[in-house]
Formats: structure tokens, sequence, C-alpha cells
């Protein structure tokens, strides 16, 4: 769903409070997390979505992928999953669900985690995804809500997938520019993830739906400040900038545009097709990191990631620089 429209959806909620529930929907973070003793918290989350790619396989897997994300961004482990299928038993024979569920199961099986279960209805066009369960110490929970000014924001992925894959639909993009896009998508943030054990985080969300902006100003606006970034600094997929200026623009990214972009202050001398990257809607996208400056100097020498900016006080804007 468009932010816009998921905020409205949401708005009439009341306030859930308990003593245990560490992170919840205040602070819009990637999961909930609930503290069962001292000494361990289970996170939730779900996720799914239709077809981004044609193979079924590969789709299954970057399903599964993105759906683990949330576990890795909130400092956790994956330890059980359950699929979620909605399947047009009119449209498509069951060999294809076969193939989705093999997908999956494969990057289950990467990560260490059990499929455990999963509910399937017919429905109108295919739907997958999983909701995973993970583990973490009540201490070492990575939220949106506590980053600080001086701390500098690091991406572990880069940005383009929503692009490359509208091109994909419209049968106008290179083989070798889609591959690029599925391998990072295919690929776990765990150990981009686990690199940062050590390290005092002070915020942390992965990059998906809401594009670049969207989960930066989450990040910003939950903690009191604000964000200056480098447009040159953030990486892009082979093909990204290419696809972004023949207007292969999602729908998500408009959406993402017209919701988040009062929060967002660029120079109009800027490459519209380049700016506009960084409201495109993210499948598996990277971890957004948020580091003091020496500890992201360390982390930038385990791990590829691109340094891409600064936090400032202030009240959740973001300002873009060249």
């Amino acid at each position: 769903m468009a932010p816009g429209d998921l905020e409205q959806a949401l708005c009439g909620l009341p306030p859930i409070r308990h003593a245990d529930l560490l992170v919840g929907l205040e602070t819009h973070d990637d999961a909930g997390v609930f503290r069962l003793t001292p000494e361990l918290a289970v996170i939730q989350t779900v996720d799914f979505f239709t077809p981004i790619v044609d193979d079924p396989f590969t789709f299954g897997a970057i399903a599964a992928a993105n759906a683990l994300s949330d576990v890795y961004a909130m400092g956790g482990t994956p330890i059980t999953a359950m699929n979620i299928v909605g399947f047009p038993m009119k449209d498509l024979p069951l060999s294809v669900l076969g193939e989705i569920l093999k997908g999956g199961q494969s990057v289950l099986d990467e990560a260490g985690v059990l499929l455990v279960g999963g509910h399937s209805v017919k429905a109108p066009e295919l739907l997958f995804g999983l909701s995973v369960l993970g583990r973490v110490h009540p201490e070492r929970v990575r939220s949106n809500a506590a980053a600080r000014p001086g701390d500098v924001l690091i991406l572990t992925k880069e940005l383009g997938t929503g692009v490359i894959t509208t091109a994909l639909k419209k049968g106008a993009v290179a083989p070798e520019v889609l591959a690029g896009a599925i391998a990072s998508m295919r690929r776990l943030n765990a150990l981009a993830a686990k690199a940062l054990d050590d390290l005092p985080v002070s915020g942390c969300t992965d990059v998906t739906g809401f594009g670049l902006v969207g989960h930066l100003h989450e990040l910003a606006l939950a903690s009191g400040v604000d964000a200056e970034v480098s447009l040159q600094a953030v990486p892009l997929l082979p093909g990204a900038l290419e696809h972004s200026r023949q207007g292969d623009r999602p729908g998500g990214l408009s959406a993402n545009r017209a919701h988040f972009g009062s929060w967002f202050d660029a120079a109009e001398e800027l490459d519209e097709a380049h700016v506009a990257l960084l409201f495109d809607p993210q499948t598996s996208g990277g971890l957004l990191v948020c580091l003091p400056p020496e500890d992201a100097r360390v982390y930038l020498g385990r791990v590829e990631a691109s340094r891409i900016g600064e936090l400032v006080a202030g009240t959740g804007r973001i300002r873009l620089r060249a």
C-alpha cells in the first residue's frame, strides 16, 4: 500500500501498551519486539507481495530474503518461518507454486531458519511471502528511535530494484542489469547485521517499500534528528539511473514522493532522475545504519557499504546535497 493510504488506515487504532512490548507501532520499526524474560525477547514480522521477476524459484528466494531482513534490521536472529500464499488456481499450474516454495526454502536453509508451516488461499493474483519469528537479547534490540546527532549514515546495498523490475515488466531491461538487481535482492542482510554486533548502533532499519527517503524520514522523526545526505554517495545498481531517466518508474515511487516529499529538501540543479531513485521502493533492500564516526569507519572496513551522510539535530527532515 502507498504510505499515505497505510497511515490513514492505521490512524484509528488505539495505542498498544504493555510492560514487555519493547517495540510496537509507534516508531514505525521493521518488526515488533516482545520481551519473554530478562534475557530473551522475540521479534515478529510478516511480509508478502506479488511477483517482481518471471522465474518462480527466484521470486520465492527474493520474497524469503525480504521477509528475513526485518529481523536482521532489529538486531535479531531469525529462527522459524511460515509461508503465506495466495494462488490463482485457474491461471497457473501448481508446479509454479512448487518452484516458489523451493526458492523460499533455499533461502531459509541458507539462513538456518526452520519452516514450520504456512497458510494458503485461492486468490485472483499470485501472492507469496513469510511470517518470521526471531530472537534477540532485550538490551540488544536495534530500533528506529535512538539515532543521535553526529552519527554517520551507512547504506549496505545499492538502490534501484524498483525501476529495474518495472523495466522488466515492460520487457525493456538488459539481462546483465536484471541479474545485478536479482543478486542484490537475493542476498541476505545477515552478514551486514552480524558485523554490527560489537558496535554501538544507535539506529537501524532496512530500506524497502517506502524507499530510502521514506525509511530515513521515519528513523529521523522517531529519533528527533535531521539527515543530511550526499546524492553522489548513495550507491545505485548498474542500469538504475538509465532506467529512471527513461521513465521506468513504479507507481510506488510517485506515492513515496507525494507522501514524504514535504520532509525532503533538494537543490533544483540536482539531476531529477537521480533524485527520484531515493524514493524508489526497494525489495529486499539494504540496511540503513547509524553509527558514531569512528565506529562507522570500523564497520566500513568489515563490509561492502557506503557512507551516505550524517545526522544533525532536527525534527525528521532530509536535506540532499550534491
